[in-house]
């Protein structure tokens, strides 16, 4: 669904028998990092439910996690855009200089955009929420029905594909993580979050946005080469000034799901979140030096810090040592990062 996969124009069939496997994994270099994030997630996930004793997978603890990082997820859509097109501009509002207090006492219906679930119109099915089960299926077939038709586009244009089998092992893959989060969910006290909603909509349109918009794509060229987008006629000010709107009105959205979740409006709110939304960026693929970067893949950052958090905080971790090992993260995903850029420069 996104764009910043750098795909290689042949003139062959696609699939034909003249086509070099280097040829084959020439435009595949990003989906294997892209399969390499997912893949450090499994692990994590893996690993803290070991040492939490199964605790992490808990169907109310899903729930929270979703629930618990939004905030995360909201801004890493925007920063996301920001880093494609190569800015590391922070702007702090004076939100404890202008209010400077708490507001408390917020609607019940407020509340619920954080704190609340979809309804269960549909009943049960065992312990299982139709309404969770019914969104799992729509999600896994409008997913397999957007990778198929891009597929089909890229053969179109002659553009280098996956390997048909890696096609489908990453299709299966997708359908099993999608039903397995699904299943927890439907068991969970509420089934599906309202906010989780809120994301995957925020992630849908996005996605369009950047891969299928002359907007995103003068984001790309921008982050790819400032310069050269700018001799090719892109509106260089224009852009960089709507991708700071966009961040600052998706900031807005995470203040409104922090303060929901927290019940009142609180000054300090949101001190550091920034970093979060940073480091959930880099660790999803986005390059320190801009140009590359997908909404997916901060997504997947994101659920990275969240299962960071929960987990340390399972385990009663010290929040001091949580922040420094979220820290550690981070430097190592930008290490991982330039380490890339520097081998690719001197092949």
């Amino acid at each position: 669904m996104s764009t910043d996969l750098n795909l290689t124009s042949t003139n062959q069939p696609v699939d034909g028998p003249r086509l070099s496997i280097g040829q084959r994994m020439q435009g595949l270099g990003s989906s294997a990092r892209q399969y390499g994030i997912f893949g450090a997630l499994l692990v994590i996930i893996l690993l803290f439910q070991l040492l939490t004793d199964g605790r992490l997978l808990m169907p109310n603890n899903v729930a929270a996690l979703f629930q618990q990082n939004a905030y995360v997820m909201v801004l890493a859509i925007g920063m996301v855009m920001v880093i494609v097109a190569g800015h590391m501009l922070i702007f702090r509002g004076l939100a404890l200089a202008i209010v400077g207090e708490t507001i408390a006492g917020l609607p019940p219906a407020f509340i619920k955009i954080a704190k609340g679930s979809l309804p269960n119109v549909l009943g049960f099915l065992g312990q299982m929420d139709w309404v969770t089960l019914v969104i799992g299926i729509a999600a896994v077939l409008a997913i397999a029905f957007s990778q198929l038709r891009a597929r089909r586009s890229l053969h179109k244009h002659n553009l280098t594909v996956e390997p048909v089998g890696l096609f489908a092992v990453k299709l299966a893959l997708i359908a099993l993580g999608i039903g397995f989060l699904t299943v927890v969910l439907s068991k969970s006290a509420g089934g599906t979050p309202i906010i989780l909603v809120i994301v995957g909509v925020l992630v849908v349109g996005y996605t369009f946005v950047m891969g299928r918009t002359v907007f995103g794509r003068h984001i790309y060229a921008i982050g790819g080469n400032r310069q050269a987008a700018r001799l090719s006629g892109v509106d260089i000010r224009k852009i960089d000034f709507w991708i700071f709107v966009n961040i600052g009105m998706l900031a807005g959205a995470a203040a409104i799901v922090t303060t929901s979740r927290a019940g009142a409006a609180v000054a300090a709110a949101g001190d550091s979140f920034e970093l979060d939304a940073i480091a959930a960026c880099f660790i999803g693929g986005a390059a320190v030096t801009g140009g590359i970067g997908r909404v997916s893949g901060a997504i997947v950052g994101a659920l990275v810090m969240g299962v960071l958090n929960m987990g340390l905080s399972i385990m009663g971790v010290d929040a001091s040592w949580v922040k420094a090992i979220k820290g550690l993260v981070l430097l190592l995903a930008v290490a991982f990062d330039l380490v890339n850029k520097r081998r690719a420069g001197t092949q």
